[in-house]
């Protein structure tokens, strides 16, 4: 379901010349839901009416600067009782946005915090190896140790030092 909402929109954004403004509105949106908790739970929450939704998304929306087509399916959401797809319709969009840009979306996850050069090198690489342009999200998580781990769509590559030690690990409880 989340799926039609995001192609339709897609495509009404296409049609007006607006995909990057709407993909930035929804970008908008999704780091208010990641923020305000309140905000999240209204988007879950059978307990709200339908009006009583789409009053609260349009005063949400309206202080946030969110207008257009973006605003106008999300009050859509609520109108039809579908506020709880809201993140999966932007994540759709997200990914024809990308489709239609020939981008790819990478996540990284790094021990610590890397430079600017290091992302960029890293960004380079993944250019080749997938001969794409490629949208990179980091993810800091320092129980890797170090190393990194990349996940590009289906394939995942798990350079970090917290595998290879389990992998010796492994390898030493079998040679006893």
């Amino acid at each position: 379901m989340a799926g039609r909402y995001a192609t339709a929109l897609f495509e009404l954004a296409r049609e007006q010349n607006a995909i990057d403004r709407v993909k930035v509105d929804l970008d908008r949106f999704d780091a208010l839901v990641a923020e305000v908790a309140d905000l999240a739970r209204l988007l879950r929450s059978p307990v709200f009416s339908a009006e009583e939704q789409t009053r609260a998304l349009s005063g949400v929306l309206e202080r946030a600067g969110i207008d257009g087509l973006a605003a106008n399916v999300l009050k859509l959401l609520g109108t039809n009782r579908r506020l709880f797809a809201a993140l999966d319709v932007t994540r759709g969009y997200r990914a024809l946005v990308a489709q239609h840009k020939g981008e790819v979306t990478a996540e990284v996850t790094v021990a610590e915090k890397p430079s600017e050069a290091h992302l960029a090198a890293i960004k380079d690489a993944l250019a080749a190896v997938t001969k794409k342009d490629v949208q990179m999200k980091v993810k800091v998580e320092p129980s890797i140790i170090g190393g990194l781990v990349v996940k590009v769509g289906s394939r995942m590559v798990d350079s970090s030092l917290r595998t290879k030690l389990n992998a010796i690990k492994v390898a030493m409880k079998e040679a006893r």
